[in-house]
């Protein structure tokens, strides 16, 4: 079950702090102390700058509150731990670096690399293999699998445009002109 993070005050998200709301993004961690488990990427969320984790809570504050009661939490099969000390707070990436922004795009921001690298026992992520691919998504009418996004000219997308990654990112359409499966299904904006 998806929980409800619109801000009605009975049934989302409306009693808490921006700091609890904040612990929960980036510490995975509810305001009952429970965890929260995956799909949430914590793991890259707890690299999330300290503006835009505040830019987050700001904007959940201003949706719409609906009220929806859920009926039940989601279960897992494994037992979740702590991802880490609490955070202390994270600087924005540096403006002028492109690879340290654009890792921080791909990494905590828009969290390219959760499903572009292998999961570990435990849904870990194997950061060892960052962006290798292969994880499997069930879609409709099959799996889709996810591809190896790192600069290996033999794997990877190394030979790729420019034009050709803006293209897969906002109308998933692959370098050979293939249409991608979800979720790569082109839905993105840049």
């Amino acid at each position: 079950m998806v929980p409800n993070i619109t801000p009605d005050p009975d049934t989302g998200i409306g009693r808490w702090s921006d700091a609890e709301i904040a612990a929960a993004i980036r510490e995975g961690r509810r305001t009952d102390g429970t965890l929260i488990g995956p799909v949430m990427p914590i793991a890259l969320y707890r690299g999330l700058s300290d503006r835009d984790l505040m830019a987050m809570v700001a904007y959940l504050r201003a949706v719409l509150p609906v009220q929806h009661a859920l009926t039940a939490r989601s279960t897992y099969p494994f037992q979740l731990t702590p991802y880490g000390p609490p955070v202390a707070g994270v600087p924005d990436p540096p403006e002028d670096d492109p690879v340290a922004r654009g890792a921080y795009l791909a990494g905590p921001l828009a969290h390219c690399m959760d499903c572009h690298t292998l999961p570990l026992p435990g849904e870990r992520r194997d950061w060892l293999r960052i962006g290798a691919g292969g994880v499997p998504f069930e879609v409709p009418g099959g799996v889709a699998v996810s591809r190896n996004i790192t600069s290996s000219k033999e794997y990877g997308i190394k030979d790729w445009t420019d034009e050709q990654i803006i293209r897969v990112l906002t109308q998933g359409i692959s370098a050979d002109g293939r249409r991608l499966a979800p979720p790569m299904s082109g839905r993105a904006s840049i």
